[in-house]
């Protein structure tokens, strides 16, 4: 009778070969399985870090050069921008693209509009989510700091154009054609201000859309403009009332507005030129020069009152459009 020999220490059994046969072994992970794993923590991280960089250059490249963002504080481009909206701006234009009229531009200051500077954003936005939200979209650039000396105005007059009103029509004419615009504000005049005045070169001729509160080009063609009085001729200066003061030059446009982006209520493009203006014919050669003396310069049509004492709103109550620059 043959007995069970003891296992051979030489020959281990199959259990022992696959190390299922022990309860009580401990699985140890492998030194290089480890460097695997920090491997891959790190390669994400790193991966995350070059797209977020990459997204910042690239976003800052598009705000210096290709975009903006403004902020509107005032009501003198009603109803097309209306007060406390965001709309973004292309710095392209002007540059690569050219100004056209109708076009609505911000523009910096030229010459104190911006008397008394203008207000800050409404008291209701400071609080909130919404308030929260739009603190965040300034901090990364999407949205302005509301803060700046900017304007913002559209264009009715390119370099040598001839701008008038108003014809016997009571229209706006530009180069001798009256302009249907339909962007002014319901129930406003083309002008309550007769003007009659040519473009200088490299300046434009801007013009709220709320024209009784707008404080325009038509209230800055002066060389001394008083806060609480509407612009009046100097019969000692020849560029009063030309267009030369009034108008502002191309180099202080930063860019043409294209989109109204914040709040979401009020999303709308804005790039389409307005019937009647891209229909304007060119400026003669040699554009006559404006008459010295306009027939009612400075006065209000209609209001022979206003005449005889030029007695402007209180200081403020005409919009200047500010916007802010991010």
């Amino acid at each position: 009778m043959t007995t069970p020999s003891a296992p051979d220490a030489a020959h281990p059994s199959a259990d022992e070969q696959t190390g299922s046969g022990s309860s009580d072994e401990l699985s140890v992970t492998p030194p290089g399985r480890r460097r695997g794993l920090f491997g891959l923590l790190w390669a994400f991280l790193r991966e995350t870090l070059i797209v977020l960089g990459l997204s910042i250059v690239l976003f800052l490249i598009a705000k210096t050069w290709l975009i903006a963002s403004f902020w509107i504080p005032s009501d003198s481009m009603n109803d097309t921008l209306i007060r406390n909206d965001r709309v973004m701006v292309s710095r392209l234009t002007p540059g690569p693209f050219d100004l056209s009229r109708g076009d609505i531009v911000v523009f910096q200051d030229p010459a104190h509009w911006l008397r008394g500077g203008f207000p800050g954003p409404a008291a209701g936005e400071a609080d909130g989510v919404g308030a929260k939200v739009n603190r965040a979209l300034v901090w990364v650039g999407l949205l302005p700091d509301d803060l700046g000396n900017h304007l913002v105005k559209r264009a009715i007059g390119l370099p040598g154009d001839r701008v008038t009103c108003c014809s016997a029509n009571g229209l706006l004419t530009v180069n001798g054609a009256e302009i249907q615009e339909d962007y002014v504000r319901e129930g406003d005049q083309p002008s309550r201000i007769d003007f009659d005045i040519t473009v200088p070169q490299d300046k434009i001729w801007v013009m709220g859309d709320h024209r009784s509160d707008s404080a325009d080009s038509r209230y800055n063609d002066t060389r001394d403009v008083s806060a609480d009085q509407l612009p009046t001729q100097d019969p000692t200066d020849p560029k009063d009332h030309t267009g030369y003061y009034g108008s502002v030059p191309i180099d202080h446009v930063v860019g043409k507005a294209f989109a109204v982006v914040w709040p979401s209520s009020r999303w709308a493009w804005l790039g389409s030129v307005p019937g009647g203006l891209d229909a304007v014919p060119m400026p003669a050669p040699a554009a006559p020069a404006a008459s010295a003396a306009p027939a009612s310069s400075g006065a209000e049509r209609g209001d022979p009152a206003a005449a005889a004492t030029r007695a402007a709103p209180a200081a403020g109550s005409r919009a200047s459009a500010g916007v802010s620059a991010p």
